[in-house]
């Protein structure tokens, strides 16, 4: 075999949980570390060692890819009280993706994975619908209360010089809930900006879609910010590359959405992002075929894979079976975070390595090697399904 290529600069590696920690070792064994001298600062983000460290492994995790400017992260479970009791953990914790999101304050760009082989669920999409996934505050950053009896719940905003504002924000006549959720303007505009960078560089034209009609102050202050850097920044830009822009409701952008032909950017808010690139990508064939990458303000990158830990393949996994869980996400993350490593280091081959192996991944996918979530939707259907063992294994033949 031929020298392996060398890397000038590390990226940063982000493990994860269950299956998808599995076979992001297997991914790495196989399809990379055979070519590739891989130099990466790696961090342990499972759900033990985050809660082990008491959750700051993500932080310093999302600090080492603002230092190092790319990183690439595997799957991982985001807590709650039946995960609590599974594995016995000290405090329920936030979303990794979402700490991390929060620190580099980027926009997540989500789009699916085609091969011929496999047609959209939709039959009037012709080209793919790219999701630009604002990544920072609303829910993902709330503050949320069980209220045990009648009261009154209000918002409070205290000034630096201590003035107080103060809304009602319901009467409660017994037991109910109550969240607060925020954004910043910085953050919305740099949002908007990354949105229309993105569509310059790809030559897509750019859809916003909120609730403003309901949400008039909340959705209503996204709606303006995104039009004021529009107007201000890139309106000129668009109209000189061709690229349309506008602003509609977020059930009109749904319903558009699956009468049009697609090949457009869905810029979104942050769960509104989560929830329709689930959508795009079942839609396009599964969530294992799509590419995720958060973009922050300066240019620092992220790659993911976009779909969870499949818990329920890691359990039949720990019993002895081989199980048909679908890697490419996770591929293309890698494949992703190699390219963008090359790009700012200047380094054609380590770029050629990444390209070469996603055309690996796609050329066995057409050729007919493919797992069960694949299998099920292409025509023409496979002589038979792989499990993820040989379906890598046939990925690295290729290679």
């Amino acid at each position: 075999m031929a020298a392996k290529i060398t890397m000038k600069n590390p990226l940063v590696e982000l493990d994860g949980d269950e299956m998808t920690r599995v076979l992001w070792a297997l991914v790495k064994e196989k399809l990379i570390l055979p070519w590739v001298e891989l130099k990466t600062e790696y961090y342990d983000l499972s759900l033990l060692q985050r809660d082990a460290t008491g959750d700051r492994v993500t932080t310093e995790a999302a600090e080492a890819i603002l230092r190092h400017g790319v990183g690439v992260k595997c799957a991982t479970i985001t807590s709650n009280a039946d995960r609590k009791a599974e594995y016995n953990l000290k405090n329920l914790y936030p979303s990794p993706n979402a700490t991390i999101r929060a620190i580099l304050d980027g926009t997540v760009f989500r789009k699916p994975i085609a091969v011929s082989v496999i047609k959209p669920s939709v039959s009037t999409w012709k080209k793919p619908i790219v999701i630009g996934r604002h990544a920072y505050g609303d829910v993902y950053r709330s503050a949320e209360m069980l209220i045990p009896g009648p009261g009154k719940a209000e918002l409070v905003f205290t000034d630096a010089r201590g003035g107080e504002r103060r809304i009602l924000v319901a009467e409660f006549s017994g037991p109910g809930i109550v969240q607060g959720i925020h954004n910043l303007d910085e953050s919305i505009r740099n949002f908007a900006r990354s949105c229309f960078r993105y569509a310059l560089n790809e030559k897509l034209p750019v859809w916003f879609a909120a609730k403003d009609t309901i949400s008039k102050t909340y959705d209503g202050r996204f709606k303006e910010l995104f039009n004021q850097i529009y107007e201000t920044e890139f309106k000129e830009k668009c109209a000189a590359a061709g690229i349309s822009y506008f602003y509609t409701l977020i059930d009109d952008a749904a319903a558009r959405m699956v009468k049009g032909e697609g090949g457009f950017l869905w810029a979104c808010k942050n769960y509104d992002g989560d929830v329709m690139s689930d959508l795009i990508a079942a839609a396009a064939g599964s969530l294992a075929m799509m590419t995720s990458v958060l973009v922050s303000p300066s240019g620092v990158t992220e790659y993911e894979a976009a779909h969870g830990t499949v818990q329920q393949h890691y359990y039949r996994w720990r019993k002895g079976e081989k199980t048909s869980t679908n890697p490419t996400a996770l591929i293309f993350a890698w494949t992703g975070a190699l390219a963008k490593r090359a790009e700012l280091d200047a380094a054609p081959d380590l770029g050629g390595f990444a390209s070469r192996l996603e055309a690996a991944v796609l050329t066995a996918i057409e050729a007919g090697d493919m797992t069960g979530d694949l299998a099920r939707l292409a025509n023409p259907a496979p002589a038979r399904i792989l499990d993820s063992w040989e379906f890598i294994e046939a990925i690295a033949r290729r290679l």
